[in-house]
């Protein structure tokens, strides 16, 4: 059977916002295919790969026609005849062809469409699932993840209705994935009675959370530990709280502007200001603390809390094996959030993961705000033995059907177990003794 590309072909589809991105499907000489869409990013971090928009007046100017007609006019040419499994050759050609470090010329949807199809496609033409595939080719044990899964959304995802991006939970002290989806439907539920109780529930943001009227920002904090304790759970004891600040988002001139509070807060400011939360609330992980710019601030939260919580690098590193290991040397960050399409493909992702393993950072495998049906991440991060993953929220096919196929994973032949979060640490569990 021949391993050889004989086609690959792109379609304009349409992702969860209703904007049209990129799909691609490839199929060998042999007759196996494989598909994949490119997700998008409304939070984006300015050194991350770009997708590639048509302009104009039509859809917004998000039309994706120009991005299309690249994938089959000018990368299909150059891949026919490629060996499927070579996925660092395929990756390393598109590279060259596009020329620039974003991929701006053929455009971070295209190109990351079809590496993510050639991923598929070789796993196709295995026989094998994509996850097992993966954890073959690259030598890993599996293992299904532990989620974090948004309750509130805020920020880009929001209509900055709140400045906080991601108010989310964790469930480590859960036994499986299961139990990790029974005891998060019961907080999101649980949240959503509150805010409907209170006159605050507006509507779903842009990952299925709860988009929200708060009158400041650690109103959220409040209402979720009060959803986790409606839910029948102890806080800080199995299920804990993750925050996306995105504070690139609202950061400007070395300046915090938390618009919902109307005040402006100095880099020391918001670090006092998370250390407060952190010390308040049962917080196990903050995602980009502070602007991807500001190195010496994120070095500092770093260094004030890098041995109390998870510290998650996304604008700051945007999946990029160069920024992390400068941010390692600079002790900024313990942890890296990993999105394929940031990096632009899947060789320079898994080069991103893998060095951060060897750095002693962890993995958190992303989806991005604008997503679809495509299952690729949660075989990524299962088959890789990632860790954690981070989808969005509990509502939402394009996030649901990401957290179902983990948990159709989890009984596979061959796959390892849950990854339950031992490795968190968190304030309230050394208080109270529990600390892992």
């Amino acid at each position: 059977m021949s391993s050889e590309i004989a086609s690959v072909e792109a379609l304009r589809v349409w992702d969860s916002r209703g904007n049209p991105t990129v799909e691609v499907a490839i199929t060998t000489a042999s007759g196996a295919q494989g598909r994949a869409i490119a997700p998008a990013g409304a939070s984006r971090g300015s050194r991350e790969a770009l997708d590639l928009r048509d302009g104009g007046s039509k859809l917004g100017g998000m039309d994706v026609r120009k991005a299309v007609a690249n994938v089959n006019e000018v990368i299909a040419p150059k891949l026919i005849g490629m060996d499927v499994n070579d996925q660092r050759g395929i990756d390393d050609t598109m590279i060259a062809l596009d020329g620039t470090p974003l991929k701006s010329t053929l455009g971070g949807n295209a190109v990351v469409a079809s590496s993510l199809a050639v991923m598929h496609t070789a796993a196709a033409a295995e026989g094998v699932p994509l996850w097992a595939h993966l954890a073959k080719k690259y030598e890993r044990q599996p293992s299904i993840p532990l989620p974090e899964i948004q309750i509130f959304g805020g920020g880009a995802h929001a209509s900055q209705r709140i400045d906080i991006q991601d108010f989310m939970v964790m469930v480590p002290g859960a036994s499986d994935f299961e139990e990790v989806m029974e005891v998060t439907s019961e907080i999101f539920r649980a949240a959503g009675s509150l805010m409907t109780q209170r006159g605050g529930a507006v509507g779903v943001a842009d990952e299925g959370g709860w988009w929200p009227s708060f009158q400041t920002n650690e109103e959220g904090l409040e209402l979720l530990v009060e959803a986790i304790e409606l839910a029948g759970e102890t806080p800080g004891d199995r299920v804990v709280i993750s925050l996306d600040i995105a504070a690139s988002e609202f950061a400007s001139n070395g300046k915090y502007r938390l618009g919902l509070e109307d005040r402006d807060l100095s880099s020391d400011q918001m670090i006092a200001l998370l250390g407060k939360w952190i010390d308040t609330y049962p917080i196990a992980s903050i995602e980009d603390p502070l602007d991807e710019d500001d190195r010496e601030g994120t070095i500092a939260f770093t260094q004030e809390f890098g041995d109390r919580i998870q510290i998650i690098g996304d604008d700051y590193i945007t999946t990029s094996e160069t920024m992390l290991r400068k941010a390692a040397g600079e002790g900024a960050c313990n942890a890296v959030l990993v999105k394929v399409n940031q990096a632009g493909t899947v060789s320079e992702m898994l080069d991103t993961f893998m060095a951060a393993e060897d750095l002693g950072y962890r993995n958190v495998i992303s989806a991005r705000s604008g997503e679809t049906e495509d299952v690729s991440i949660t075989h990524m991060s299962a088959g890789l033995g990632g860790g954690q993953l981070k989808v969005g929220s509990f509502t939402r096919s394009e996030r649901m059907v990401k957290w179902n196929e983990c948990l159709r994973l989890q009984n596979a032949p061959g796959m390892g177990g849950f990854a339950a979060g031992e490795s968190l640490a968190n304030t309230w569990w050394g208080k109270k003794g529990q600390q892992r």
